[in-house]
């Protein structure tokens, strides 16, 4: 199974439209075929726009939250660069994820 990253299409900010599935548009163009783009409709994080997650069988999972399409495309696509490449899912070094790093809501053992 490929790495999974997936996004909430249901989250948006009370006097905005959702942008998840545009964000995940945008990411499918330039995140490589190591990592599938999905949308879900509810992650059931709504209090913090937007919801994201990366997962694999037998890896760490992350949930990230309160995350801007705007400004953290790029973020998202080092994350799944790193998460590609980490053993077991564990990144040990979040510094090159930006801000993204401290939307991070938890980390699950894999």
């Amino acid at each position: 199974m490929a790495d999974v990253l997936t996004i909430c299409a249901g989250c948006r900010a009370t006097d905005k439209p959702a942008r998840g599935a545009e964000l995940a548009e945008r990411l499918r163009a330039v995140i490589g075929p190591e990592t599938e783009v999905r949308v879900s409709d509810c992650m059931n994080v709504c209090s913090q726009p937007i919801t994201v997650s990366i997962r694999a069988t037998g890896k760490a999972a992350y949930l990230f939250a309160g995350v801007d399409p705007d400004t953290q495309a790029d973020e998202l696509i080092a994350l799944a660069q790193l998460y590609a490449k980490a053993e077991g899912g564990i990144i040990d070094d979040a510094r090159p994820l930006g801000q993204l790093r401290f939307c991070l809501l938890g980390r699950i053992p894999g």
